[in-house]
């Protein structure tokens, strides 16, 4: 069993620590290290099929989550899965939770502060070419193809995409495809934008979601963050 170094989790934590506001907490551990037990509301929602990996991932991710909240100034709480498989926080509290095999972060915001976060964490390994089709648009296709380094570009599109989803879900509570958003990255700045491509109540097609990422120790982190003054305004507005 393979564990990732003390420092590494160090470095990977300052990695994503850069990524949002100070309004935010982050923690990062090791899947393969002890973890403690999830609760049972939480542990609820594994499926008694669910392997010993996914049973290990589950726990750092939901360990992760309850030491955000500690850093936050708030205890602890359980994290359920709901019905279509999403996190559902405290009363108070917005966050996002990401794992690979050897790394498991989270976020965690009080909500007068943010409506929605999102967090994602990949293995730093080139995005297939043949799963381009899939998950990016003919002009992120053309973006990739433009850069030094395609397959990590392309793996950077995804993990994008999967934070600006999280991060829109708590809002919308829509699922859709990867065609749903189309990206424009900043790669002197490592920023990024997460444009709607149709209209995804209270989202409408051209609203955007800003996002960061950081691309070290290993990993490809990307975060987005909904501040709760926009989305009270995309919420007020007509139809």
């Amino acid at each position: 069993m393979q564990t990732t170094s003390p420092g590494l989790s160090a470095e990977r934590h300052d990695l994503v620590r850069g990524l949002f506001g100070s309004a935010v907490r982050v923690c990062v551990t090791d899947p393969h290290q002890p973890q403690p037990n999830p609760f049972p509301e939480e542990a609820a929602g594994l499926s008694p099929r669910a392997v010993d990996k996914r049973r290990r991932e589950f726990a750092a991710g939901r360990a992760v989550a309850h030491q955000a909240m500690r850093d936050l100034g708030h205890p602890p709480m359980a994290v359920p899965v709901s019905e279509k498989r999403a996190p559902i926080w405290p009363q108070g509290l917005t966050g996002s939770i990401s794992h690979t095999q050897g790394c498991a972060m989270a976020a965690v915001a009080y909500t007068n502060e943010y409506a929605g976060l999102g967090l994602d964490v990949e293995e730093d390994t080139p995005l297939k070419p043949e799963l381009w089709d899939a998950i990016c648009s003919a002009s992120e296709q053309d973006w990739i193809r433009s850069q030094k380094n395609p397959g990590q570009m392309g793996k950077l599109i995804f993990s994008a995409k999967e934070a600006a989803y999280k991060c829109q879900y708590g809002l919308s509570e829509t699922y859709f495809g990867f065609d749903g958003m189309e990206l424009e990255i900043d790669s002197q700045g490592n920023r990024f934008l997460a444009r709607f491509t149709t209209d995804r109540a209270p989202f409408k097609a051209s609203d955007e979601i800003a996002g960061r990422f950081a691309i070290g120790a290993g990993v490809i982190i990307t975060a987005a963050a909904l501040p709760r003054a926009v989305a009270d305004h995309l919420q007020q507005r007509p139809l």
